[in-house]
């Protein structure tokens, strides 16, 4: 597993709360799971630029950082889901916000983006 070369600065609020949420599909995937789909194949389809290699990735790193639970259901063919803990739930209405935020100045950040291609 990669290792930082970096120590995170864990005096600050900020870095702590980037460290658990960065990672270009961890939002998505809190914000899909939030909204209801919990089986890896709703995911891949709500996510598809996601490849199935980075969202299992950053879905152990959700579970890792306590933001999600994986849920395994003994049975055959074998049935998986993910669910929001109460911490991954806290995080819900800063994601909310955030994408308030990103509606409200759509304008202004497509004219800036460099990744925005009209469509």
């Amino acid at each position: 597993m990669y290792e930082k070369k970096l120590p995170v600065n864990l005096d600050c609020g900020l870095h702590l709360f980037l460290q658990v949420v960065q990672g270009k599909w961890k939002i998505n995937l809190l914000w899909a799971i939030h909204s209801g789909i919990k089986r890896p194949g709703e995911l891949q389809r709500k996510i598809p630029n996601a490849t199935r290699r980075v969202l299992d990735v950053q879905l152990g790193q959700l579970i890792e950082h306590g933001l999600i639970n994986k849920v395994v259901f003994d049975q055959l063919p074998l049935k998986v889901e993910y669910e929001l803990t109460g911490l991954g739930e806290s995080l819900i209405p800063v994601i909310a916000v955030t994408a308030q935020w990103g509606e409200d100045h759509r304008n202004e950040l497509e004219k800036i983006s460099t990744f925005y291609k009209p469509g």
